[in-house]
């Protein structure tokens, strides 16, 4: 390898090392505010359940009293065995729950990737992706971006890990998007709804990747 070629790998290795760590330290400074704000919080009694009346003396055995004109027919039953409620369903209101928790989730992980995005150096562009479900094997990738860093044709594109994994992943450049490939990456990152990735173009076709768990950010 040439002495330009290692003067660079040197040079790009120990900018993804200083990347990696202030990553680190962002994460960390969320979940001890996350956690400050937890101890803060006050704490409620439970309310305890009310306790059922007793039955006094043969009470539960007592027949009802009933009108000579219904008295023939069967005693009613209410205890509800016999009652259908129809198919279950979810409200509205369940949906819309799941989804504020989805989005609470991916602001979290949002927030940290943009952070961290803004301490990297602006001679590399960037951008922030939050990953979702529909994201396993197609990643749209910001047109603005697209048309001003990379490539007008179909090209290879490396993306390089935390771990300086490399993976190669076919960028279609009338979709604007990681095609062929990109699904490998996903898989073997364990990428899930809710995740936020920070890609930064160190080369006309190479990303390094930095990953924010939407795990790590809701703690």
């Amino acid at each position: 390898m040439e002495k330009g070629q290692l003067q660079y790998e040197e040079i790009r290795r120990k900018r993804l090392e200083e990347n990696k760590k202030k990553l680190e330290d962002l994460n960390l400074t969320h979940l001890l505010h996350s956690l400050r704000n937890a101890s803060s919080k006050p704490t409620h009694a439970k309310k305890g359940k009310p306790r059922p009346r007793p039955v006094r003396g043969n009470e539960a055995n007592v027949e009802v009293r009933r009108s000579s004109r219904v008295a023939n027919l069967p005693s009613p039953d209410y205890t509800g065995a016999n009652v259908y409620y129809g198919r279950g369903t979810r409200t509205r209101r369940s949906y819309k729950r799941k989804s504020l928790l989805s989005d609470k989730v991916m602001s979290g992980a949002v927030k940290i990737a943009t952070e961290f995005q803004s301490s990297l150096d602006p001679e590399f562009p960037s951008f922030v992706k939050p990953f979702l479900q529909s994201h396993g094997s197609w990643l749209g990738l910001p047109r603005e971006f697209c048309e001003s860093h990379l490539p007008k044709d179909d090209a290879t594109i490396t993306l390089i890990d935390q771990t300086e994994d490399e993976y190669q992943t076919r960028y279609l450049a009338r979709n604007k998007g990681f095609g062929a490939g990109w699904k490998d990456f996903s898989i073997a990152h364990e990428l899930v709804d809710g995740d936020a990735l920070v890609f930064q173009l160190i080369k006309a076709t190479m990303f390094e990747v930095y990953i924010i768990r939407s795990s790590e950010s809701s703690k």
